[in-house]
């Protein structure tokens, strides 16, 4: 029986993320999630359990709402960096969660890394 897009989808999640936790010393997280219509991304410390910073295209300030284009994951990117340097975070790893690097997600990691933030 063939898969369905959803179990690839978190047969991939899970690959990721067993990755990061082998390699993981302390660093954190910048989780990606992307949607049809939205997108959004934490930095969390799995140690401490809590999220530091987070930015969404949900956000009015940004002007994106409900749009997830490459135009709209940039911004979000940049304001990530910014909000990760006034948390006092300089680096984190990737969890791009199931989803490929490509697109919108890359467009994301590129801003970011662009702002300061080294993933």
């Amino acid at each position: 029986m063939a898969n369905s897009k959803r179990t690839l989808f978190l047969k991939r999640r899970l690959r990721v993320r067993n990755k990061l936790r082998k390699v993981n010393a302390g660093r954190l997280r910048l989780s990606v999630h992307r949607s049809n219509k939205n997108l959004s991304v934490q930095l969390i410390d799995d140690l401490a359990g809590k999220t530091l910073a987070s930015a969404s295209t949900l956000e009015k300030d940004l002007g994106f709402v409900g749009k997830s284009n490459i135009e709209a994951a940039t911004k979000v990117g940049s304001v990530i960096a910014e909000r990760a340097k006034a948390a006092g975070v300089t680096e984190a790893y990737f969890d791009r969660g199931g989803f490929l690097f490509h697109g919108k997600v890359k467009a994301l990691a590129d801003a970011a890394r662009e702002g300061g933030l080294k993933i």
